[in-house]
């Protein structure tokens, strides 16, 4: 980094955001994006706010209400020399792309023999915990995990946020970036300037000696909550944050888990069929020999979550989830 890029400043996970966006948009005169209410509006979630003024109605395109038009136009651009960055406006509408995502954009590397690629960033908002229902608050990552070609990112603070948006504007991958609703309005310093933060490499958020956990996006945070508890109680947690859901960093992940002997595995999604089940099995294929007992799963309820705010809290995990798992983890060692 520059002495510029080294200064840094308090923002918000939406404008670290919005600084990458527009800093690659400097960068790249091949990017634009597109998106539903993402010109005048700035977004729903106000990701994009002011870019519209900034680069025009070419380079910021409002869409119909279509999500596989929206994807369906990016893997063709992408295909030809240009770099898009769609929104979808909830991660739960990512079905009606679906086929645009995997059959398409996933493949395109493979099936032209490096001919052609898709290098396009599809941004969308996941998550539960605000009352949104069982339309707008799923995590979607498990939709996505066994699809050779993508790249999955999963930020859990502005600071990364930025890096790996632009990491990933710049990656030769398509890349499907999930933010966590419950974000947004997170603030952290951040670096000004262009700056990349890698994929594909976790971050030991916490360090501990007596077990660890691994957790994405919203876990992150409610782990450090957990960890800052379990240390008063005599018990030292570290915390890998994986950043990149796939591929993840096994190395960082296992080399933790081998040295603390226990693990815990924190995710929102449901448990059937999801990131913590593919990390749970893997520290037991690999680590077995160095567990001091069984991996301790914190997940979502398997179940549609509702509009009811109490109901939700019951249905997604929090911190007291990963802390009663951290003391699980201690007591069957």
């Amino acid at each position: 980094m520059t002495e510029t890029e080294k200064k840094v400043r308090k923002t918000s996970f939406t404008k670290a955001l919005n600084d990458a966006l527009d800093l690659g948009m400097d960068r790249f005169p091949e990017m634009f994006l597109i998106g539903e209410d993402i010109g005048e509006m700035g977004g729903d979630f106000g990701v994009t706010k002011k870019l519209w003024a900034k680069y025009g109605g070419e380079r910021v395109r409002d869409t119909p209400l279509s999500e596989a038009a929206i994807i369906g136009t990016c893997v063709g651009a992408a295909m030809v020399g240009m770099r898009p960055v769609a929104e979808i406006m909830f991660a739960d509408f990512l079905g009606e792309c679906y086929d645009q995502i995997v059959n398409n954009a996933a493949k395109v590397h493979y099936m032209f023999d490096g001919q052609f690629t898709a290098p396009l960033v599809i941004r969308t908002a996941c998550g539960g915990g605000f009352g949104g229902g069982p339309h707008h608050s799923q995590s979607v990552e498990g939709w996505f995990m066994n699809v050779p070609g993508i790249v999955i990112v999963a930020p859990s603070n502005p600071t990364d946020a930025k890096g790996l948006l632009l990491a990933s504007i710049e990656s030769e991958d398509p890349v499907l970036f999930l933010e966590h609703k419950a974000l947004y309005r997170v603030r952290a310093e951040v670096p000004d300037g262009y700056y990349t933060t890698p994929l594909g490499q976790a971050a030991v958020a916490r360090e501990g000696s007596d077990v660890t956990v691994v957790a994405t996006m919203r876990m992150v945070p409610m782990a450090l909550a957990a960890a800052e508890q379990a240390a008063a109680d005599g018990i030292s947690v570290e915390v890998v944050d994986l950043r990149t859901i796939r591929p993840y960093d096994a190395e960082t992940m296992l080399g933790s888990v081998s040295r603390t002997g226990r693990a815990v595995v924190a995710n929102e999604a449901p448990r059937i069929g999801g990131l913590g089940a593919e990390l749970s099995a893997r520290i037991h294929e690999e680590c077995f020999s160095d567990l001091l007992g069984p991996v301790v799963r914190v997940d979502g309820l398997d179940a549609p979550i509702p509009f009811s705010v109490p109901l939700e809290h019951v249905i997604l995990p929090d911190e007291t989830d990963i802390s009663a798992a951290i003391r699980t983890a201690m007591e069957k060692s």
